[in-house]
This record gives C-alpha cells, sequence and structure tokens, in this order.
C-alpha cells in the first residue's frame, strides 16, 4: 500500500519551483561536483514505509539514517543501514569502539548538519564544516549501484550513484566513511 502521494515528474537537475535554501544547496552542490542524480517529489516521508512507492518509481533503495551519540554527547555519528536490517546498539558500538551510544536530539541534527528531523541525509555532510559527525554506513548499503536518499528534506528523494557519494561528494566534504556490517 502506498502511504503517500507521489509526482510522477523525475527530475535530473535543481528543479525550479520554490524550495527551502538547504535544499537549493543541495543540489547546487551535486551540480558543482558533476554529480548526476534523478530525484522526485513527495509528500512528506515520516516512515520507512512512506518510500516504498518513491523507491518503485527511482529504482532504488533508501537508507535508514540515523543520528546517533555517546552518552557524554561529545561524539556523533551519522549511521546508514538498510531499512529492513534490525538496529541493535551493542552490535554498532563494538565496531566503531563506542561505548553505549542512543540517539541524538533533533538540536544536533539541525546544529550540525542544518537539516530537519525527519530529513536525516548524506547530503546534510556537507554542511558540517567542522567534522562533528562521523559516518558509519552498513556494508549492504554499499554494496548497491545507487544510493537513496533525501536532498536535506524529506519532500523529495534522489537517486544517486553510490560511487559518486563515496569518491567525490565524501572527499569534498572532508567526511571519512567507517563500514560496518550490523
Amino acid at each position: 500500500m502506498d502511504n503517500i502521494e507521489i509526482n510522477k515528474n523525475i527530475f535530473n537537475s535543481k528543479p525550479d519551483n520554490d524550495r527551502i535554501q538547504v535544499e537549493l544547496d543541495a543540489y547546487e552542490i551535486l551540480q558543482h561536483l558533476e554529480i548526476p542524480f534523478t530525484g522526485v517529489d513527495h509528500d512528506e516521508a515520516m516512515t520507512m514505509e512512506d518510500l516504498h512507492s518513491v523507491e518503485r518509481v527511482l529504482d532504488v533503495k533508501v537508507g535508514k539514517n540515523l543520528l546517533l551519540c555517546n552518552t557524554q554527547k561529545t561524539k556523533f555519528y551519522l549511521l546508514i543501514m538498510p531499512a529492513d536490517k534490525k538496529f541493535l546498539t551493542k552490535d554498532l558500538s563494538k565496531q566503531i569502539n563506542s561505548a553505549r551510544l542512543s540517539f541524538a536530539d533533533g538540536i544536533y541534527m539541525e546544529q550540525f548538519l542544518n537539516i530537519k528531523p525527519g530529513s536525516l541525509s548524506i547530503l546534510g555532510l556537507m554542511n558540517d564544516r567542522d567534522n562533528e559527525v562521523q559516518l558509519v554506513i552498513d556494508k549492504d548499503v554499499l554494496e548497491n549501484e545507487y544510493f537513496g536518499c533525501h536532498p536535506c528534506v524529506n519532500t523529495s528523494t534522489l537517486k544517486i550513484k553510490t560511487s559518486d557519494i563515496i569518491n567525490v561528494f565524501l572527499p569534498w566534504t572532508n567526511h571519512e566513511l567507517t563500514i560496518v556490517n550490523l
């Protein structure tokens, strides 16, 4: 069952209609880096289930994005994992050598990535100039040819080559990648 309505007009460049600045910045950076993308607009997606119909339209898997932190709130992690995998903090904590992880408050998402809760995306790393957030991706996500993500808003979804995210976008943001097996 489709939970959200999708605008079937697929786009491959920065859309012309009204957008918020953080979304426009995401498109501009992708174009500046010459990273091709395919996108579609849709109703606000608040759950992974909301994105199933979007995944079918774009023929891409959209990963689950979680902002995590240690107990002291001194280390922050953007975890990207397959939507159908169960998240167990102890498995991740052990692999990244971090004691006790929990979900970070939305205020940190806005402070470090300029993204509102519900719109968390790897593209938000473009705003993390001080490298406050460490990127952690489950190996299964990296096995897909394409990467599905929001352009920093949860009313659009993009399909981007995984190799472009890893080899072009991440170096530009000065973020390194930690690969885990959840």
